[in-house]
C-alpha cells in the first residue's frame, strides 16, 4: 500500500525502538541458559488441560519471585496441542506460560485471544497458582500451519508484542501486525510452500521482520520432536519477552548467528527495519 510505504521512513526510528524489549517493566531475573536454546530450560513443567485452553507452564510458578511472559499457540488444521507437546513444554521449561488453543480450526484466532483472557483471570484470582505471576505486558503469539496464520491474525491484538508464525497458511493479513515477526518456513514443505511464507515477510515492511527457511524441513518437521524449530523460537521469545541479551545476537546486528548458519538454514532474510535493530554490544 503506497501510503504505508511512504510512512515507513518516518516511523522507522519508533519501530526499531519498539522491536527491542521494553525496559519499563524489565525482569532480568530469568536464569541464563548460556545460549543453549534447544536444550531444556531450568524450569520443571506442568500441564493444565481446560475446555478451551491447555496451559503449559513452570511447575513451581506459585513460588516464583517474578511474573512470567505468555505465548499463545494455534494448532494446524485438525490438530490439537498434544501434537506439539514437546515444543510447548520446551518453551515452558524456559519460563514461559504457554496458552495453547484446543481448537483444531484456529485461523480466526478467537481461542488464542481467549487464552490471554484466561490467564488475566487466573492472574487476578488469589486462589490460582498463577496469581500475580503472569506478565500480561509481555505476550507473544505462535502457531503452525493454520495456527501460524492465526498467530498473524492475533498480531493485531494490542496485547500481543511479537509473533512467530511457523509455516503459516494463507488466510491472514500481516498489514495489521504491530510487533516484530520471525516467519519460519521449511525448505521441503509441499503444503505451505516457502514462497508463501516469503509473501508474508515481503509484505511486512512496516515492522522488523525476519524470514528463516529451515534446511530440509517439511511441513511436519515441527510435529512431535520439533527438532530445528525449538532453538530459534526459544531464542526469539527469550529476547523479545525476557530481555535475554544472549539471544539478541542470534538475529540482529552484523554478527547475526542464524544468518551464518547455513547448515540449519537454507535461506535467511532480514528486512530494513530488522537491520536497524542493534546487535550485541562489542
Amino acid at each position: 500500500m503506497l501510503w504505508r510505504r511512504l510512512l515507513v521512513p518516518l516511523l522507522a526510528s519508533a519501530i526499531v525502538l519498539a522491536a527491542a524489549p521494553s525496559t519499563a517493566h524489565a525482569d532480568t531475573g530469568f536464569p541464563s541458559v548460556g545460549g543453549n536454546w534447544d536444550a531444556p530450560g531450568p524450569y520443571a513443567t506442568a500441564v493444565d488441560v481446560g475446555p478451551v485452553t491447555t496451559l503449559y507452564y513452570p511447575r513451581d510458578i506459585a513460588q516464583s519471585p517474578r511474573r512470567h511472559p505468555v505465548i499463545v499457540w494455534g494448532n494446524g488444521t485438525f490438530a490439537f496441542p498434544v501434537v506439539y507437546r514437546p515444543l510447548l513444554l520446551h518453551w515452558a521449561s524456559h519460563g514461559f506460560i504457554v496458552a495453547a488453543a484446543n481448537t483444531p480450526v484456529s485461523n480466526l484466532g478467537v481461542s488464542m485471544r481467549a487464552g490471554i483472557d484466561l490467564l488475566a483471570h487466573r492472574d487476578a484470582d488469589p486462589n490460582s497458582v498463577f496469581h500475580d505471576h503472569v506478565d500480561l505486558d509481555r505476550v507473544g503469539a505462535s502457531g503452525h500451519s493454520q495456527g501460524g496464520a492465526a498467530a498473524i491474525v492475533v498480531g493485531d491484538d494490542p496485547r500481543v508484542d511479537t509473533i512467530v508464525p511457523i509455516q503459516p497458511g494463507p488466510l491472514a493479513d500481516v498489514d495489521h501486525v504491530h510487533g516484530p515477526m520471525l516467519a519460519l518456513a521449511g525448505q521441503n514443505d509441499s503444503i505451505v510452500w516457502p514462497i508463501l511464507v516469503k509473501g508474508f515477510y515481503d509484505d511486512a515492511d512496516h515492522i522488523p521482520a525476519i524470514y528463516g527457511e529451515v534446511r530440509n524441513a517439511d511441513h511436519f518437521t515441527v510435529v512431535g520432536d520439533p527438532g530445528p524449530f525449538d532453538g530459534p523460537t526459544t531464542a526469539w521469545f527469550r529476547f523479545q519477552l525476557m530481555d535475554d541479551e544472549e539471544a539478541r545476537g542470534e538475529f540482529f546486528g552484523s554478527g547475526c548467528r542464524i544468518c551464518a548458519d547455513t547448515g540449519t538454514w537454507s535461506d535467511v532474510r532480514r528486512n530494513p527495519l530488522a537491520l536497524q535493530v542493534p546487535g550485541l554490544a562489542p
